[in-house]
């Protein structure tokens, strides 16, 4: 090892050694932590500045705590939680997992179409096996990798997952890390990639106590949304940078996936001069330099996806919302909350040139400046959406879009220039809400959750005299489940638009043309234009050398002998020849 190294940056955790043995390794700075093994105390090894080792006989499967002044608590690097939050880690073993995927080379950021999906409710029996069946068809229909939601082990057995509190450990109810291994190497005999949402810039409230008990992992110099900001600049914030970063290197290394999306990089707090996420992602490369890191950024900083030697943090996507923003609000009628930055096309017309609406200019919304040009980045560095798990499921009732809205919203984002993401379902019109639903083991968290959830809604008029579904209540959850109903002629949409969307060029549009009277939109790309009405009346949008439609959202679309294209409306058509 080398003599700079401090103890916690040697791997944390239960590893296997190979040899019927198990180095345990953990930090707690203000108690001697005792490990209990099969009902055995087995004292540990200081190795200096508050980190504790030991070299125990033991195997995958057999369960531990570590002891803290009475206290058997679970490991804050566990890989495994087979009994929830509040029982014993276990030992899990990688070598054991068996792999076909040697000749699989992951996917390339410009050939990425995203799949979101939440594992509990993707399918009836919620689990990770459970995913496997479906995974041909996606890939079939031209995606290239599913995400999926937070899988870190969270309270009681259905929830969104953001409230995970052993970031290490595959969630018990989907079937723990070892299903999880079986589904990522079903994907990659498919041909699909696998990434995960982890949530490193907060634990939920379950866990605060239990990881408080082993040092500093919170700081009080920030605050989240959620409670208390992970310390990853303050005094003793080395071992939790890397009970992070380790835990990103964990999932890659030993699970084999392709990459991380990681949740609400705006909420982590880091003045030190490498963020904890520029770490992340410097260290997830040297694992896997395919491995994709993606970042949900409400920053609207190009820095974000910049290479480090150019002052960036070196994360291969960010999310981008306004782009969603802009298309939504085009395609309804919604315009409150953040939604009343939007709804012009010329909006739109910005967006497809540059993912930040918010480019340094004013936010009514924020009250002050906000944002900074993304221009001179690749766009495949912008994942974008028309659906997600936010802004499905942040609704009261978790609605999806409209009917009518579904077709041009679907040919807007997938055939944007930049990295489309579809939502489960989306692609074949699932009418099943994707409600907000929680298990909480402690009760006041619970309560406060279930009012915290009416409360946020109270000021909205279309909610009002109607009661926001209670979070805990099973139905909640059950009401969320994919029910497959299928609108076929959507799913031949989907199915079009991603075999279209190949054969555009990559790269930035060469052109945008918009008229925001009429509500019509004009994008090149090469040799083929997209076009777009966003009236609730038929359009004429002029254009001429028009040769092909190549595909259409819409009965009813004709090219005229002038080159002039007819569009119903909520349409959009790709002609193939340039309207110029």
């Amino acid at each position: 090892m080398s003599s700079s190294e401090l103890p916690w940056e040697r791997p944390l955790g239960a590893v296997p050694l190979g040899d019927g043995n198990v180095r345990f390794r953990v930090f707690s700075l203000d108690h001697d932590p005792v490990l209990q093994l099969r009902g055995e105390a087995i004292p540990m090894e200081d190795e200096g500045r508050g980190t504790w080792s030991v070299v125990a006989p033991a195997a995958a499967g057999d369960d531990y705590r570590f002891v803290l002044d009475g206290d058997a608590l679970p490991d804050p690097c566990t890989r495994f939680q087979p009994e929830g939050l509040r029982g014993p880690s276990r030992v899990v073993d990688p070598s054991r997992w068996t792999w076909d995927d040697a000749g699989w080379d992951g996917v390339a950021l410009e050939d990425l179409v995203v799949y979101e999906l939440h594992v509990g409710t993707f399918t009836e029996e919620g689990t990770f096996d459970a995913v496997i069946p479906h995974l041909a068809g996606l890939a079939a229909m031209g995606v290239t990798a599913i995400e999926l939601m937070p899988v870190a082990s969270f309270p009681g057995s259905r929830g969104w997952g953001y409230d995970g509190v052993y970031i290490w450990a595959a969630h018990e109810a989907y079937g723990g890390p070892d299903a999880l291994a079986r589904l990522v190497d079903a994907a990659h005999r498919v041909g699909l990639g696998v990434v995960l949402d982890l949530v490193i810039n907060h634990v939920g409230a379950s866990g605060n106590t239990a990881m408080a008990a082993y040092g500093p992992y919170f700081t009080d110099k920030y605050s989240t949304f959620w409670g208390a900001a992970i310390n990853y600049d303050d005094a003793w914030s080395g071992p939790v940078r890397e009970w992070a970063v380790q835990c990103a290197e964990y999932w890659i290394r030993d699970l084999h996936l392709d990459g991380l999306r990681l949740d609400a990089v705006h909420a982590i707090f880091d003045s030190s001069a490498e963020h904890v996420v520029a770490e992340l992602a410097r260290r997830v490369h040297a694992v896997n330099w395919r491995a994709l890191v993606i970042a949900e950024s409400g920053l609207n900083d190009p820095k974000v996806v910049r290479e480090p030697e150019s002052g960036g943090w070196g994360c291969d996507a960010a999310w981008a919302d306004d782009v969603h923003h802009a298309i939504r609000t085009l395609v309804t009628d919604e315009h409150e909350g953040y939604y009343a930055e939007f709804g012009t096309v010329a909006d739109l017309v910005h967006v497809l040139r540059d993912p930040h609406l918010h480019d340094g200019r004013w936010s009514e919304f924020r009250k002050r400046r906000f944002g900074a040009p993304a221009r001179g980045c690749p766009p495949e560095r912008f994942v974008v959406f028309d659906q997600n798990h936010d802004q499905v499921g942040n609704r009261a009732f978790g609605d999806r879009l409209p009917h009518d809205a579904r077709p041009l919203a679907a040919f807007c984002t997938l055939l944007s220039p930049y990295t489309p993401m579809l939502f489960m379902g989306e692609e074949y019109g699932e009418d099943a809400p994707f409600m907000f639903f929680t298990d909480h083991i402690d009760e006041e968290i619970a309560v406060a959750t279930r009012e915290g959830r009416r409360a946020e809604f109270a000021s909205f008029a279309q909610f009002a005299g109607e009661e926001v579904p209670d979070p805990q209540d099973p139905a909640t959850f059950a009401q969320s489940r994919l029910t497959r109903r299928e609108d076929p002629r959507l799913r031949e949409l989907y199915v079009n638009l991603l075999r279209a969307r190949r054969a555009l060029p990559r790269g930035p549009v060469d052109d945008v043309r918009a008229d925001q009277s009429e509500g019509w939109v004009r994008v090149r790309r090469g040799d083929y234009t997209l076009v777009m009405n966003f009236s609730d009346g038929e359009l004429v949008v002029p254009g001429d050398a028009a040769r092909v439609i190549a595909l259409a959202t819409h009965d009813g679309v004709a090219l005229r002998a002038d080159g002039h294209v007819v569009l119903p409306a909520l349409a959009g058509a790709l002609i193939q020849g340039v309207v110029a």
